[in-house]
This record gives C-alpha cells, structure tokens and sequence, in this order.
C-alpha cells in the first residue's frame, strides 16, 4: 500500500513538476519581445552595419530581439500595404514621408509620435537637426523618427567624360547639359544610365526641373491649391524641357524595361556616362557592378543638378528626402525604445562613418568620411529650400501619376501640358 501511495504521489509530481517546468518557459518566452524592422535595402555591406548596430543594442538590452528584414525597393511597396492592414504589420517600417505616410496615419495604421517625441523638453526631438523634424511633420504631427537625409545629384564617370572632351565642372546650366549629352553620343557613348522599369528614378528629372523653374514658391502654390496648380507655367516649362531631353535618346537602349538595381550596375560597369541619384550611390553602385567593384573612387565625380536660364528657382535649392522609420500601430515599447536609439546620434555616426548615409541626428554628420558623400551634405546644409520626392510628397496616387507621366513624356508618348493637367486633375481629384 505504502509502495502504490509512493508511486502515485511520485507521478503526481512528476507531472506538477513538468507543468511548473513549462510554465517557467511559457513565462521566459513571453518575457522576450521581439522588434521587427522592414526596410529596402540591397547593399549587403549596409545590412551588415545596421545587423552590427542591432546586435550592440540586443547586447544591452536583455530579452529585446532585433529581427531586420531588407528587401528590394518595389518589393517592399507592393507588400508593405497588406501588411499594414493585418495583424503581421512589421514594428518599424522604411518611409518616405511625405504624403503616403500621411495616408498611411489617416489609414489608422502608424502611430502619431508627437507627445512621445516632445516629452521632456523634447529629448527625443532635439536629437534631431531642424530640417529633419521638418521633414517628418505632417499637418502638426510627428509622424515617423528621421533617419536621414537625402540628396539627389549627378555622378559621371571621369574616365568617360575624358573621352567625350566633356568637363563637369561647366555644366552649369540646362543647355550646357545638354549640350554634354551630346558630345558624349557623339563619342559614341551612352550619356545616361536611364532606370524607366521602375519609373520613379526618371522623376527626378522632371521635379528637378520643375523646382529650377518654379522654386519654392510655384510648389508651396501649387501644394495649397491655389493659381493654375500643377498646369502653371513652370511645371509645363520643366516637362518641355524633359521631352528635349528624350528627343536626345540619352538613355541606353530598352531603358523603358530597366529596373532600378540594373541601372545602377549598369552604370557602375562603365556603360553609361551619368547618373542621376541618390547621394550614397558611390557604395550602390560598387555593389551593383558584375565585378563587385564599380568605378573606382578616383575615377568617380559628382555635379549639382544645373540650374535653368530664367528660372525662377533658387540654384541652391536641393531635392531630396528625409527618410525615416514610421512605428506602426501595434508596436511595442521596446520598438519605440529601440528607434530612438537606432536613430539617435551614436548609431547614426556609425552609419555615418560606414559612408550609408548623411545623418538626421545632431552631430553625427562628423563621421563622414567619404568626400563624396560629404560634397552632397555640404550642398544640403547650403540649400535654401529642400522639396521632397514628389511621389511620396504628393501621396500615393498622385505619386503614381507623376511617375507615369514624367515617363510618357521623356519617351515621347504624351505632350508636356497633357502631362502637367494629368497631375492637377489627380491631385484635385485626391483633396
């Protein structure tokens, strides 16, 4: 009898020792938080600093999972959406700010970091430089942590421009660009690594154009809903001149079919002379390049983008963005705890160091190292006015509708007023 008691009692707690057992697992497990991140990104170098950056902060803060994912630019579009409408919506997401994370805020699915960002004094905010905060206020509201700032220019292979009797330094004007891309043709080489597949990589010709043109002042209008809106005059003049720029055939052939990552190893394998793009495309298009190697930095230039005879805007003015990482709604404390140190200023001087980016965070910029990347923040800290991509700018949907139809004209498909009425009447039809 004693024996059976024994045996009884000794599978009893057998068993309650095996329900303690896994309830201390259930409770561990629960006590681990795990952030997810989502960002495009294809240069594995960068992926690797920003794993370094993540495994510092894990270090410190026991329990805290940083799991990055990078994908490709319009992969990262097209699926961020659906995620943002179900329950599998990443922490932390890559934005553009501007008007698709403003629709994005009225969609419900981000959160409004005003109060968190303005506590105590703004802590948090102060961290950042003024234009950034900027950048990332939507009508009042603090609507993403910035990351950093973006310029767009030119980058041209020396070595080509050498062989065409082409000199950057005068490229000062439109005319004198053009006059660039002609004497390269002429030499039998390509002018321009032309990225059309993607169509949003050919609207920097055009919003550059038009902010020559117009300036601050036709966009401020033009945003408020006030004059001709996007019908003025200095938008219609801007896509004039892009239709003569297409009429120039600048690009490589089939360059309507070229995705973003093959224009910049296009590029970076000597096939085309220029580049317009973004300020950290030195290291993007090493990375893209067959070889791994790209143009070698001595053989590698940069220009502004030039300005416009009798253009209204200020040749200073920059266009660009402020990039930054929008908290989604769920997120968790550990998320927002983790941004704010992911874009604060010690993180930031390692990406600035790595030569990744021109830094939102006070002080960080003193980590740039590469003087090409320094040039382009050096033409940022002198600009006057600093416009937005127009196709996060905009929103979504008029977004798309500048990008379709900056490529309808610089392929010849559509006439510069239709294009610019196209604009109006979406942005119109979007108030």
């Amino acid at each position: 009898m004693t024996r059976a008691i024994t045996w009884r009692h000794a599978r009893a707690l057998a068993a309650c020792c095996a329900l303690f057992s896994a309830g201390l697992t259930a409770t561990t497990a629960s006590a681990d938080t795990t952030v997810h991140l989502m960002h495009v990104e294809q240069n594995p170098n960068y992926s690797a600093n920003w794993r370094k950056i993540a495994d510092a902060y894990e270090a410190s803060h026991p329990g805290v999972k940083i799991d990055l994912q990078f994908l490709e630019n319009e992969a990262f579009k097209a699926k961020l959406p659906t995620l943002l409408q179900s329950n599998d919506a990443p922490d932390l997401f890559y934005s553009w700010t501007g008007g698709v994370l403003k629709a994005q805020f009225k969609a419900g699915a981000v959160q409004d970091l005003t109060e968190k960002m303005q506590a105590d004094g703004g802590a948090w905010a102060n961290q950042y430089i003024p234009a950034a905060v900027k950048g990332v206020t939507i009508d009042g509201k603090m609507l993403c942590a910035p990351l950093k700032m973006s310029v767009i220019g030119f980058f041209y292979n020396k070595p080509l421009f050498a062989k065409a009797g082409v000199k950057a330094e005068d490229i000062k004007t439109w005319d004198d660009f053009l006059g660039a891309v002609k004497k390269l043709k002429d030499a039998g080489i390509t002018p321009i690594a032309g990225g059309g597949g993607d169509k949003w990589p050919l609207h920097f010709y055009w919003s550059y154009l038009a902010l020559r043109e117009g300036g601050e002042a036709a966009f401020t209008e033009a945003k408020a809903g006030e004059g001709d809106g996007f019908t003025a005059k200095p938008f219609v003049d801007a896509f004039q001149k892009l239709k003569e720029l297409g009429e120039l055939e600048p690009f490589q052939p089939g360059y309507l079919g070229t995705r973003w990552q093959d224009t910049l190893a296009l590029f970076g394998d000597g096939r085309a002379a220029m580049l317009l793009s973004f300020d950290d495309s030195a290291n993007r298009q090493k990375a893209a390049a067959a070889d791994g190697k790209g143009i070698a930095r001595e053989d590698l230039g940069v220009f502004a983008f030039p300005s416009v005879d009798g253009g209204a805007g200020d040749p200073s003015s920059t266009f660009g963005g402020v990039n930054c990482w929008a908290v989604s709604r769920n997120a968790s404390p550990e998320a927002i705890d983790f941004v704010k140190y992911f874009t604060g200023p010690e993180a930031e001087l390692a990406m600035a160091e790595a030569g990744q980016l021109i830094p939102a965070a006070k002080g960080a910029d003193k980590g740039l190292k590469d003087p090409i990347v320094q040039t382009f923040s050096d033409e940022l800290n002198h600009s006057k006015f600093h416009q937005l991509f127009l196709d996060q700018d905009l929103g979504p949907s008029v977004g798309r509708v500048v990008n379709d139809v900056t490529v309808e004209v610089v392929s010849g498909n559509m006439e510069p007023d239709e294009a610019a009425q196209q604009i109006q009447d979406a942005f119109e039809l979007d108030q």
